[in-house]
């Protein structure tokens, strides 16, 4: 009874965690919302296209908040027969739209600040600055709100540096705000919004590859597979491995399945030699969730291949 009050009190305790996580979030989206609105204003009524452009990028922030939201949501629901993985990979798949569609706002915006440099129109720098920098201190109000939990989610991890760059972006707007006041620098507001572009495609090209990493069932960066599969053939009793897949479930679940090619003097105690492979994986990795298949030395695999199968390159079964 202890050990069932103990798992209970976990599960209470993570959920209400994971309840202020939301409410966290939830702030969050709210303050960029009215953000959004504000710079949208302020730059119709003064001019700017930086301060527009700052505001597309603010509200993209919001949506992809939201889209974290509802993501951290379903990511909670338990496995069952058709999502046996469960559902934490919808947080990565939230990423990878929030990063798509930086792309395509920071597109839309470098054109539209080449077009400006052409076609130059009056901008009314003091309210330019003034809503630059309301947009900054909500900028950081959303960075703190969301600063713990982008540690350890990819998800919010994208929101999270999305609104760090909305504060640099609203640093930019600012100069671009006193170079109109004190020289009428009006070409200064596109060459802005030029660069806030470029520094949001930086950023996802910089980040992007990580959630695709993921959804590819790529190998954990901090893991090597070589190094995985030679910890597992310095077991005693196991001749090699083969057939090795690692990769991860979730954002920082690592998983591996193999086959194991146990010698035939071990065969005996095959059990016992999984067993110490399994306790390697977790100790020397941390991978907890692993599936070994074991084969007598005499009897192994024919044609195999270290890592993979060749079944998965030909598409064959």
């Amino acid at each position: 009874m202890a050990h069932d009050h103990s798992h209970a009190g976990h599960k209470h305790h993570a959920q209400i965690d994971a309840d202020a996580g939301d409410a966290r979030v939830a702030w969050a989206i709210a303050v960029n919302m009215f953000l959004t609105l504000a710079q949208v204003v302020g730059g119709i009524f003064s001019g700017s296209l930086a301060l527009i452009a700052d505001a597309l990028h603010n509200f993209s922030d919001a949506i992809a908040l939201i889209i974290a939201f509802f993501a951290r949501k379903i990511a909670r629901r338990p496995a069952d027969p058709r999502m046996s993985f469960g559902y934490g990979r919808a947080e990565v798949v939230a990423a990878l739209v929030n990063y798509t569609t930086l792309i395509v706002i920071a597109v839309y915006l470098m054109y539209e600040g080449v077009t400006r440099f052409f076609q130059p129109e009056p901008i009314d720098g003091w309210l330019v600055v003034w809503i630059a920098v309301l947009a900054l201190v909500v900028d950081l109000i959303t960075a703190l709100l969301t600063y713990s939990m982008a540690k350890t989610s990819m998800n919010i991890r994208a929101a999270f540096l999305h609104n760090v760059a909305d504060a640099l972006g609203s640093v930019a707007v600012i100069v671009a705000g006193a170079a109109v006041i004190l020289f009428n620098w009006t070409w200064v507001d596109p060459a802005v919004t030029i660069l806030i572009s470029l520094y949001i495609l930086w950023h996802v090209q910089s980040e992007i590859g990580e959630t695709i990493r993921v959804l590819m069932l790529g190998a954990p960066p901090d893991l090597d597979p070589e190094e995985v599969a030679s910890v597992i053939e310095a077991t005693d009793g196991v001749r090699e491995v083969h057939h090795v897949h690692l990769w991860s479930m979730q954002e920082n679940q690592p998983a591996l399945t193999a086959h194991l090619v146990v010698e035939d003097w071990a065969w005996s105690q095959a059990e016992e030699v999984r067993g110490l492979v399994k306790q390697a994986m977790r100790d020397s990795f941390g991978i907890g969730h692993l599936t070994l298949e074991v084969e007598t030395a005499s009897r192994a695999c024919p044609q195999t291949m270290r890592f993979g199968h060749a079944a998965d390159q030909s598409g064959e079964n």
